[in-house]
């Protein structure tokens, strides 16, 4: 009952404001997306270094090469089959490169140990270049790693928080390459693409741009892109991009209904129309009643040494169909009104999730059923 107590409030919210959420209008910029405005994927491979004997054992030939490697880099030449250091582990390093950057720009670094080290705690990452998809080397990263949790273990006894192989470096990434996004087709086009794909919130969108901007600038190629016009040359572009980003449009609501099964939760979104119907919920009730008693053989002091006493249990099995709890009929209405009407009724929360299912597979239910 707690949980339709939550329910019901949060539903009442829903329905006191729902013309203004209705009436609510969002930034386009909040809506979606440019094509070619994303962020970059960078990786690169890399030792750490001043590990106190919890990086990778003798056994990595891959730690020894990568460790061989980065000292011939520095004209110190030692056979790999003679590193014998436990204090140095290989890593995966990894970034992500924002659309716009410029030479000597800083980004964060993430850590990953892909040896048997135990804990990269107290090491420094060795100087690292990060690549991209195309092989080319846009960042180099270096310097100590952050790690969020620990590693003990003394004569079998171990202590560990978070995971100690995982860790990361604060603007340890410096930017070598400069990257500018290009949002502008050959064809001088700048395409919006919507988060969510909805038709009607996509003609919204180009309506708003041609009343904002100049009629005939924007159309709608589909239910996900929107297709603007750039201004051309001479024109600044990211002025015009905040101009588009800063206008404000109402977009359509999909009606949804969210069930969690584990957690007993539901949340509808959206005005949620159900069809008129009618409710029929009953329960069948079984109980299994035991009794055990002891059956004791006479005369035991004459009895011989394999007579005992007999537990004998009696089993007594109870079937109890009752009324239907709750026949209700219901006019057309929304899922707040009913949840309402069936809290009055007492109805448990894991019988209002079993007829919203049935509502739904009778086809009265005007909303995607979503089952987590």
């Amino acid at each position: 009952m707690q949980f339709l107590r939550v329910f019901l409030l949060v539903a009442a919210v829903l329905c006191a404001g729902m013309s203004d959420a209705l009436a609510r209008e969002v930034r386009i910029k909040d809506l979606g997306r440019f094509m070619g405005w994303r962020e970059n994927m960078l990786v690169g491979y890399g030792v750490v270094t001043g590990l106190a004997g919890s990086g990778d054992s003798t056994r990595s030939r891959a730690t020894r090469q990568a460790l061989a490697n980065a000292l011939s880099q520095m004209d110190l030449n030692v056979p790999y089959d003679q590193m014998q250091s436990r204090n140095v582990a290989i890593v995966t390093v990894m970034a992500t490169l924002p659309p716009t950057v410029g030479i000597g720009d800083k980004i964060d670094v993430n850590i990953s140990s892909i040896g048997d080290a135990r804990s990269l705690a107290g090491g420094v990452l060795m100087m690292t270049p990060l690549r991209g998809p195309d092989r080319k080397i846009y960042a180099l990263a270096q310097g100590p790693v952050s790690v969020g949790g620990y590693l003990y273990d003394a004569n079998g006894n171990m202590q560990q928080k978070n995971h100690p192989t995982v860790g990361i470096i604060p603007g340890g990434g410096m930017v070598e390459v400069p990257v500018e996004a290009d949002i502008v087709s050959k064809d001088g086009y700048l395409t919006f693409t919507l988060k969510d794909a909805d038709a009607l919130t996509a003609e919204r969108v180009a309506q708003r741009i041609n009343a904002g901007l100049g009629s005939g600038l924007a159309y709608s190629k589909d239910a996900k892109t929107v297709q603007i016009r750039s201004p051309g040359a001479g024109a600044s572009l990211n002025q015009f991009l905040a101009r588009i980003e800063s206008l404000s449009v109402t977009p359509d609501q999909q009606a949804r209904v969210v069930i969690n099964e584990r957690t007993g939760t539901v949340v509808a979104g959206g005005d949620v129309q159900i069809s008129a119907i009618s409710i029929s919920q009953g329960d069948i009730r079984i109980s299994v009643a035991t009794e055990y008693s002891a059956s004791q053989p006479g005369l035991i002091g004459y009895a011989g040494p394999e007579v005992r006493s007999l537990v004998i249990s009696n089993s007594k099995l109870d079937v109890e169909e009752s009324l239907p709890s709750v026949v209700k009929t219901f006019p057309n209405t929304t899922v707040s009104d009913l949840v309402q009407s069936l809290a009055k009724l007492h109805v448990s929360t894991r019988d209002t999730i079993a007829i919203l299912q049935a509502i739904k597979a009778a086809g009265a239910l005007y909303a995607d059923l979503i089952i987590q």
